[in-house]
């Protein structure tokens, strides 16, 4: 008579008692509420100041409104917006082929092993360095103005979408290019035609994205003599003219709305013919 094999029971691990994860829970609360005291000193945070400011901070903004109208500040400020725009879309659409290259290299399977490494760590380094740091070196390279704010997206955003799309390409499903695989093609004929057909999409909705970012850093850039907007932004500080700051940030919230409403219709379309 033969008998059933019947599966071996595995012995559940005992669960922890009680009181040890009180211990623990309270152990990590303690960490974390010494980590914020630190830090509360550390970045020297005073209630007191803030409110002793708070007569500082009314007269400036009593001196910016209400903003400058004038015709003659407001076109110079929309002719700003306009090369802030430019920064942005240059900055992003620039770094594409770059973008692209390293994400294949920096993906499983769509390049050699002794490559991957490499193009992870040059990522890692384009997206650490802050395109502010970029700028700063490419407006001492070639001099104030939009030139090198377009640079420093350029190399910035490299690192950021090679590894956006990077991790995009190793999330793809893996069966068309295995399939590929299995008839002999190689790494380029994979690429070309099993993973970036498969997240086009993806890639397309970041690569929007970004381009909200980069507008909005494209503003920032120019507070270091990048050109823009931000150029003006920071000038009419320096000028202590209050009144045409707020009529440029003003002119910057309709630019970045727009830009908002502009990756907005693009991404519906894109989803309308997909």
């Amino acid at each position: 008579m033969t008998t059933a094999l019947q599966p071996a029971r595995r012995a559940v691990p005992p669960k922890p008692p009680r009181a040890r994860l009180r211990i623990i829970g309270w152990t990590v609360a303690a960490l974390v509420l010494a980590a914020h005291a630190v830090a509360w000193n550390a970045t020297e945070i005073s209630v007191s100041a803030l409110v002793e400011g708070a007569t500082g901070m009314g007269e400036f903004l009593s001196e910016a409104v209400p903003p400058e109208l004038g015709s003659d500040v407001l076109a110079e400020s929309a002719s700003a917006a306009v090369v802030t725009l430019w920064i942005g879309l240059l900055g992003t659409t620039l770094s594409i082929p770059g973008s692209l290259l390293l994400a294949l290299l920096a993906t499983r399977g769509t390049a050699p092993g002794w490559v991957y490494q490499p193009a992870r760590s040059l990522l890692s380094f384009l997206r650490a360095v802050p395109d502010v740091v970029f700028a700063l070196i490419f407006v001492t390279a070639v001099g104030l103005g939009p030139f090198p704010g377009v640079l420093a997206l350029v190399f910035h955003n490299v690192g950021v979408m090679g590894k956006l799309w990077a991790e995009t390409l190793e999330d793809a499903d893996p069966g068309p290019a295995q399939a590929l695989r299995s008839a002999g093609a190689g790494r380029i004929q994979v690429a070309a035609h099993a993973l970036l057909p498969v997240v086009t999409p993806q890639m397309v909705g970041l690569l929007l994205y970004r381009f909200d970012v980069n507008v909005r850093s494209s503003l920032v850039l120019g507070l270091v003599g990048a050109g823009g907007i931000g150029f003006l932004i920071n000038q009419s500080i320096q000028l202590f003219q209050f009144d045409e700051m707020l009529t440029h940030i003003l002119v910057v919230l309709v630019l970045i709305v727009a830009v908002d409403q502009l990756s907005a219709l693009i991404r519906r379309l894109l989803g309308s013919t997909s």
